[in-house]
């Protein structure tokens, strides 16, 4: 394998057989230049990728350690979920966690409004995301604030082979986040994200809404149902609430079976 640029002292371009990688290793790149054989007993990691030029780019740009560390975490990740990861997750992770460990030597501090959410929906991804602030905090002696770790889940979510679209992804959360405010005023309680009949409505909730992607529902024969909106017409009419709120701000329209399972989650959180 023969260098064609060289990005860093531990990361060259190289062509191998008709095929143009991305080597990675302690060294590889040092003293070298265009045309030089790489030595393979340096190469810890070669990539081939469909979005090479940005990887290249990325790696001209940051400092190497930022691209290592977030290959640990990638690697600690997929060994975690059983799973490989999206391509793209070298790019799109290695760029916020590069740019996030610049923020906090800067002492900019950004809040993830989502992180309630975020621990219960992405439970494996946030265990993760401490585990990879920690990493961080470790290798360069600095605190990272727990909001990265909830960023860091929903990337690994957003890449896992059947998670799918980031800004969807954090679309849903924000919807999910809205309803749940809505029953914490329309009842004046405070749900806490720790509470075991907190985690169980938010799953019925997220889990109620990809049905409705899915065009699927749970269904509850009438009587059932009215018998639920007499015995309990507060939390009937809060859930009736959240539907009207989902409806207004998001065009999202829940059926009368969702706002009758619902009534039962928002029951729960009353008596407590």
């Amino acid at each position: 394998m023969r260098i064609t640029k060289i990005l860093n002292n531990n990361a060259v371009v190289v062509m191998d057989g008709d095929e143009e990688k991305i080597a990675i290793g302690a060294g590889v790149g040092y003293e070298k230049k265009n045309k030089d054989i790489v030595n393979k007993v340096k190469i810890e990691k070669l990539f081939v990728s469909k979005e090479s030029e940005k990887l290249q780019q990325l790696l001209l740009r940051i400092p190497e350690e930022h691209f290592m560390i977030t290959e640990e975490i990638i690697a600690y990740a997929e060994e975690n979920l059983g799973t490989k990861l999206n391509d793209h997750i070298r790019i799109a992770l290695t760029d916020h966690i590069s740019f996030a460990i610049d923020r906090e030597k800067q002492g900019i501090h950004i809040k993830n409004k989502l992180l309630p959410e975020i621990k219960v929906l992405y439970k494996k991804e946030f265990d993760i995301g401490l585990w990879a602030i920690q990493h961080i905090e470790n290798k360069f002696n600095m605190r990272i604030p727990i909001d990265e770790a909830a960023f860091i889940a929903l990337h690994v979510h957003a890449m896992k082979i059947q998670g799918g679209d980031l800004h969807e992804i954090v679309r849903q959360t924000s919807v999910l986040k809205n309803m749940v405010q809505t029953i914490n005023q329309k009842l004046s309680i405070k749900v806490e994200s720790d509470d075991i009949a907190y985690e169980r409505l938010i799953h019925h909730l997220r889990f109620a809404m990809i049905r409705l992607k899915d065009n699927e529902h749970h269904t509850m024969d009438d009587e059932m149902f009215q018998m639920i909106k007499r015995k309990f017409p507060i939390a009937y009419d809060c859930a009736a609430s959240v539907a009207q709120e989902l409806s207004a701000k998001h065009d999202i329209h829940l059926p009368e079976d969702e706002l009758g399972y619902i009534t039962l989650h928002i029951e729960r959180l009353r008596n407590k």
